[in-house]
């Protein structure tokens, strides 16, 4: 009907006054409908909305402060605002607030941002990956993971375990290719991060070892925190892509040519793939985030990415570290000195301070640094004679000598007796 009267309504146009009783009683209607359609905006009148009023109206700031300080979980607030309160009310409605509340905080704190470049990486690993070579040996390996907030831009490796050495060695090579570290690392609570035996849910412990060595490298470490499951968004899209090697399972020949599948995946992400979340490929804008990034001094990194061992120096100021004696200066005698070792050579410490570094020379049994041989032979039987006098007596005597090494520094010839 409204239709047709919007039809007739129409027809009357042209300045021939619409006669509104007659047509109400051609549609058997009230004039005032009839009125209606031809001035809507005369009827329109706001709309209030209707206030809906809850038994815990006056206690909800009170539950806020408690989620948003302490997490608290609904039970618990519930026996607060009944014991401490008086609130009469039932727990099912104070357990529907609380939760369309942390719904609420999840989704304001996993809105998609753009991080500022330099500014955040997250670290992911994904897990048990198992696969089979072309001969049916089996491979359960794990695969680091580390990408820039701001560019996405990846650094991925194979590994067979998730040590802490492992950890620290991963990290290390992701500072080297990327050139530099962000000002904090975004982390989930796994065992090599945080010290589980000192943390509760809502107060997280770094492991001491762990933080010493983000300090070293300078990044902050940042743990994901409960009710923010999508913080670690961006690198949790990258362990999904990891599953592309699964395409190799029973495809390559051995554990070396599977590291450089997973190189050459990490290349195409960087190199040849858009980024969905940014739509540019990842180098393109690495171009601009790597001169935000922080310097890392790689050689104390690399400290933590050995085994390393306890020593005490003896009173000849030497330790012996696997058949082998190394000389320390004369002050360190009596004290424990840390030793540490890669590929080439091999690092004493003392408090975290590099003291020696010693190339390998399983040839010689004795290794001395010359200032040390020195200030040993002075402080001995031959505290009596002058360094010129001393070095006479070495360059006359060691000769006659087997398995010494002696190093005189950078710049000079070392010198080797056998």
């Amino acid at each position: 009907m409204r239709q047709e009267i919007t039809r007739k309504l129409l027809e009357k146009e042209g300045g021939v006054k619409v006669n509104k009783s007659a047509l109400a009683r051609q549609f058997n209607c009230c004039w005032e409908t009839i009125d209606r359609r031809l001035n809507p905006k005369k009827y329109e009148r706001e709309r209030k909305k209707r206030e809906y009023h809850s038994i815990l109206d006056p206690y909800k700031q009170i539950i806020d402060e408690k989620i948003e300080n302490n997490n608290i979980p609904a039970t618990g607030i519930y026996y607060l605002l009944k014991e401490k309160y008086d609130y009469m009310g039932k727990y099912g409605i104070v357990r529907k607030y609380v939760a369309s509340k942390k719904e609420k905080i999840i989704s304001n704190l996993t809105i998609r941002f753009e991080t500022i470049k330099g500014y955040q990486a997250q670290v992911d690993w994904k897990e048990k990956l198992k696969l089979h070579d072309i001969y049916g040996n089996e491979y359960v390996v794990s695969i680091f993971l580390i990408v820039l907030g701001n560019s996405r831009f990846k650094f991925i490796k194979l590994t067979t375990d998730q040590t802490q050495i492992t950890l620290f060695k991963s990290l290390t090579e992701a500072f080297k290719y990327f050139g530099g570290t962000t000002r904090e690392i975004l982390f989930d609570n796994m065992k090599t991060i945080v010290d589980h035996t000192k943390s509760s849910y809502t107060d997280v412990v770094i492991n001491t070892k762990t933080l010493q060595f983000s300090k070293d490298a300078g990044f902050k470490i940042i743990t994901c925190r409960p009710y923010r499951p999508k913080t670690k968004g961006k690198v949790e899209t990258l362990a999904k892509i990891m599953d592309r090697l699964k395409a190799f399972d029973f495809e390559f020949k051995d554990l070396k040519e599977l590291k450089k599948i997973v190189s050459d995946l990490n290349y195409n992400l960087n190199y040849e793939e858009k980024s969905q979340a940014t739509n540019e490929i990842p180098i393109v804008l690495f171009e601009k985030e790597k001169e935000y990034l922080i310097p890392v001094t790689y050689e104390l990194l690399e400290t933590y990415c050995n085994q390393s061992k306890i020593y005490k120096v003896s009173n000849e100021s030497m330790i012996k570290y696997k058949g082998i004696k190394y000389s320390v200066p004369i002050q360190y005698v009596g004290k424990s000195i840390t030793v540490s070792e890669d590929d080439k050579f091999i690092y004493l410490y003392y408090n975290s301070k590099l003291i020696h570094s010693y190339e390998k020379n399983t040839n010689s049994k004795y290794n001395y640094k010359e200032k040390d041989y020195i200030d040993i032979l002075k402080h001995s039987s031959f505290n009596d004679k002058t360094e010129k006098e001393l070095m006479e007596y070495i360059n006359k005597n060691l000769y006659s000598l087997d398995g010494i090494y002696i190093d005189k520094g950078e710049n000079q010839n070392d010198r080797r007796i056998k």
